[in-house]
């Protein structure tokens, strides 16, 4: 099975642009850096070159000899077994972040050669950087990667239901037959996730306990990582963390509490674990605001957030929730006080939006589960993981902060009336393009 990903759009827009500048592909472990990237260069380039520091560590004793991309080139070439050509050979760096002087010489390549199409990837690139990494600031382009979402997932599970969402151009209902499909089809993805190697488990073989596996593998290999790459005083605080995940978004209030992962834990002394997890791409923070600013980062308590997962597939096995769950009507929705469907909507929205979104609270008697900044626009979200909607949180907001589009997402059909549109789950990848459509039609 060959996942079609957009970012193969963004990754020919760099390859393009007469600016470019070598590439760093961000992401997080297992969500297909290292193939997208291949892929890229077997499809967009005459020839492919690949290096990976952390297997060849012949590369890095050469890295720390010279910047020169002359002589990087000329020594990658005998490595590679042919030549590699300007504007012709894609030449990618793997797991950078294990070569600094790799990762510095990207500031050479853009300003003595960058006829050289260079991109860089790395698990945990952001780790590095956080504990200052000699990094090119200014040379180099970034592009992030993320799990497939729902509709990229949907483009293989249905190409016909695929076809019929990209076509909608109006906010009507969408016939019954469509929509219970669709919701089927986002019980699916619910429990493969995005990782791709779990997708193809659950598409292509169909295999539901392979894919149970597969998920269990990647979990097994980011801890791992934690013991391989964290400092050793830190790496039970990090396991800590992880394993609390779940048990913190069950409960009512989702605010992230430090002494919900170990009696007696406090912040000042977890709070680096937490960010290692943040960096490596693993789990999402998102910060309160109690008023609707711009911009909202200006509006950020940076001592309250929530945490969540890069997955929502990986929220569900971690949570230990048996995909049997399909069979429950709406249970895959609902569980954990809709802790997996919240999750599987912020992961579709910082796809789609430059800024983090925020959750809104005021004192006890509302809360407004995201709000992002769509240009000069604040708009409120509610999350709602079945067909009721009844909430005073959302109604409480647009009476306080009267926002001329406010958007709900629940397993209620499309529908708009008094600037509140009402999404069904399955469309959430679609919302940058309603709310554009909104914002030209108002």
């Amino acid at each position: 099975m060959e996942i079609s990903r957009e970012i193969i759009s963004k990754l020919i827009s760099w390859k393009r642009s007469s600016e470019r500048k070598p590439l760093i592909l961000q992401g997080a472990r297992q969500v297909g850096k290292t193939w997208i990237l291949k892929y890229f260069g077997d499809k967009f380039f005459e020839n492919t070159a690949y290096f990976n520091f952390d297997l060849q560590m012949e590369l890095r004793d050469f890295f720390q000899k010279t910047k020169d991309p002359e002589r990087i080139i000329e020594f990658l070439s005998v490595v590679n077994g042919k030549p590699i050509l300007p504007e012709k050979t894609l030449i990618i760096f793997d797991e950078i972040q294990e070569c600094n002087d790799a990762l510095n010489s990207l500031k050479y390549f853009r300003e003595q050669n960058p006829e050289y199409a260079v991109a860089g990837a790395g698990s945990l690139l952001g780790v590095a950087l956080s504990r200052g990494a000699s990094f090119p600031v200014g040379n180099v382009d970034f592009l992030k990667m993320y799990p497939l979402t729902f509709k990229e997932f949907l483009s293989e599970a249905d190409a016909s239901l695929y076809d019929y969402l990209n076509k909608l151009e109006q906010i009507d209902p969408i016939p019954e037959l469509f929509f219970s499909k669709l919701t089927d089809k986002l019980k699916l993805y619910f429990i493969s996730g995005g990782m791709p190697e779990a997708v193809i488990a659950l598409l292509e073989k169909r295999d539901t306990e392979l894919c149970q596996n597969v998920l269990q593998g990647i979990l097994n290999a980011y801890t791992l990582d934690f013991s391989k790459h964290i400092d050793n005083k830190d790496v039970a605080k990090v396991n800590y963390i992880w394993s609390s995940l779940p048990s913190q978004l069950s409960r009512e209030n989702k605010k992230f509490l430090f002494q919900a992962v170990k009696p007696g834990a406090r912040a000042r002394e977890y709070e680096d674990a937490l960010s290692w997890l943040i960096n490596a791409g693993l789990a999402y923070k998102i910060h309160l605001i109690s008023k609707p600013g711009l911009p909202l980062k200006a509006y950020e308590d940076k001592t309250a957030f929530k945490i969540y997962l890069s997955d929502t597939a990986l929220l569900r096995r971690l949570s230990m929730l048996d995909p049997i769950a399909i069979s429950e009507g709406n249970r895959l929705f609902t569980e954990f006080k809709g802790a997996l469907t919240e999750n599987f909507i912020l992961s579709s929205i910082l796809t789609q939006f430059e800024s983090t979104p925020c959750y809104w609270k005021s004192g006890n008697e509302a809360e407004v589960d995201f709000i992002v900044q769509v240009r000069n626009d604040i708009v409120p979200i509610e999350v709602k993981s079945n067909e009721n909607v009844r909430s005073k949180s959302l109604s409480v907001y647009r009476e306080k902060h009267n926002p001329p589009i406010s958007i709900r997402f629940s397993l209620r059909n499309l529908k708009k009336e008094e600037g509140l549109i009402n999404v069904p789950l399955f469309m959430v990848d679609y919302l940058k393009d309603i709310l554009m459509r909104e914002a030209v039609s108002a």
